[in-house]
């Protein structure tokens, strides 16, 4: 927010964004993406942060935490039906900036883009956020064993590629990206240095 970094990586355990208020769950302590957003709000000014989540389970902490906040934008794409058991595109916030895009078991590269690029950018440039904070989850690739999605590192630097235009346009390039889940190792090494690659090229 002080010009200093164009872009972070926060690679960082345990994930955060299952995390509400008052209540720690999913292997998550502390809600580190809500916490960066209102971070660049109390103390950085940004009037508009949009979170945008990746990780295969649905990110029901920073759901719950935003969900009467119309300064911050919410957008989730993931597996459905998963734990926690949100997650339905019907759930949209009292403010209308709640944006979620569920994928179905088996859904792969295709299906991941076309959310993205249906669901997820267009409102993402309607908002025009002050910052981009990306939940960068890898347990949707196709090695993970805790879920059934089946993408490719390419799809996450892809994916990097595209909010990077998209905080070009409206927040000075500014993205804090903070690691959330991924539990085949060898897939999130590969999708880490595959997403941290793309960060880098900006």
């Amino acid at each position: 927010m002080a010009g200093k970094a164009r872009n972070a990586f926060v690679a960082m355990r345990p994930p955060g964004h299952h995390a509400e208020r008052e209540r720690a769950m999913g292997f998550c302590f502390f809600n580190h993406a809500a916490i960066a957003a209102r971070h660049a709000q109390t103390t950085h000014g940004a009037a508009r942060v949009a979170i945008v989540d990746w990780d295969v389970h649905h990110g029901n902490g920073t759901q719950d935490i935003f969900w009467d906040d119309a300064s911050v934008l919410y957008a989730s794409v993931h597996e459905m039906p998963l734990y926690p058991g949100t997650g339905a595109a019907s759930e949209r916030g009292t403010q209308g900036t709640i944006v979620n895009a569920p994928l179905r078991a088996g859904d792969g590269s295709d299906e991941f883009r076309d959310a993205f690029e249906t669901a997820i950018l267009p409102r993402l440039d309607a908002f025009r956020p002050d910052l981009v904070v990306i939940s960068a989850g890898f347990d949707a690739h196709w090695r993970d064993p805790l879920a059934s999605l089946n993408l490719r590192e390419a799809d996450f630097a892809w994916a990097t590629s595209r909010l990077m235009e998209a905080a070009d346009r409206h927040a000075g390039g500014r993205i804090v990206s903070v690691l959330e889940g991924g539990y085949d190792l060898d897939a999130l090494a590969k999708s880490t240095a595959a997403h941290v690659s793309a960060l880098m090229e900006g």
